[in-house]
């Protein structure tokens, strides 16, 4: 076995066990930006509470870089019914660290798109493996049918449970942003405590940034300039259907104009 891949992976495994055991659902010392007067919307639409979290690079850097309004609305709050009130506190508490604004699905998903006003909206992809994530696709794009031509602005697909086949767009997170939506997800404590994904979001991340390297920028290009990436497919509602944005893929390293990105 050759040693210095075996200590560098046990290494690795070390730290991961550790982190299990960073504290969780901690408020923050530090007050997060406030959203500047008149910015922008970007609305998150989550499937459960947490995924707010796990496709946060975008929203959150539009927010920190940009003074960008982030309000999310949780589109279902899990199967489980002796959770949900409970997944509720924890949404607020996610949001609360991140400076992130709550609203209610309720009503209906065209109402928040109405009513929110946002020039960005954030949504799963059709193709992802977990069967309420393809739901809030279809109802998402339902809600867009409903609102028409109302809402003219962009649309990032998002991916987890199953990645997107063909990303147009690549966002470099810092490590800061990286470890905000890491302790912003480690509110969601009953779904951790099954499973402590909260300290496995930076592998996730470093995954981005590998596959994003040729799926945005290109077959055979070199490897992105950062560790840490999101990955989205990023096209503008056209009033009836989603028009994918054309031309070479999109990438934000870390201190480019993130707002950049989202120009016709």
């Amino acid at each position: 076995m050759n040693a210095p891949y075996r200590d560098f992976v046990r290494e690795f495994e070390r730290l991961l066990d550790g982190a299990a055991a960073l504290p969780r659902g901690v408020p923050r010392v530090d007050a997060p930006r406030a959203a500047t007067s008149g910015a922008p919307t970007v609305l998150v639409l989550a499937p459960h509470p947490d995924d707010e979290c796990l496709v946060g690079v975008l929203p959150r850097r539009l927010q920190r870089e940009q003074g960008w309004r982030v309000a999310v609305a949780a589109v279902t709050w899990g199967s489980r019914q002796d959770r949900q009130a409970a997944r509720r506190t924890e949404l607020a508490g996610a949001c609360g660290y991140l400076g992130w604004d709550m609203l209610d699905a309720d009503a209906g998903l065209a109402r928040v798109v109405r009513e929110a006003a946002p020039q960005l909206i954030l949504f799963p992809h059709a193709d992802d493996a977990n069967s309420t994530h393809r739901e809030v696709q279809r109802r998402a794009l339902a809600a867009l049918g409903e609102v028409g031509a109302d809402y003219s602005g962009f649309v990032a697909e998002t991916e987890y449970w199953s990645t997107l086949r063909d990303p147009n767009l690549m966002v470099a997170a810092s490590a800061d942003d990286a470890a905000d939506l890491a302790a912003a997800l480690s509110f969601h404590e009953g779904e951790i405590a099954r499973n402590p994904y909260h300290v496995l979001l930076p592998c996730w991340l470093a995954d981005g940034a590998r596959r994003g390297a040729e799926l945005v920028g290109g077959q055979g290009s070199g490897a992105a300039s950062g560790r840490f990436a999101a990955l989205y497919r990023l096209s503008r509602w056209d009033g009836r259907a989603l028009a994918r944005v054309t031309g070479p893929g999109r990438i934000a390293a870390e201190g480019s104009d993130i707002a950049a990105l989202l120009a016709p």
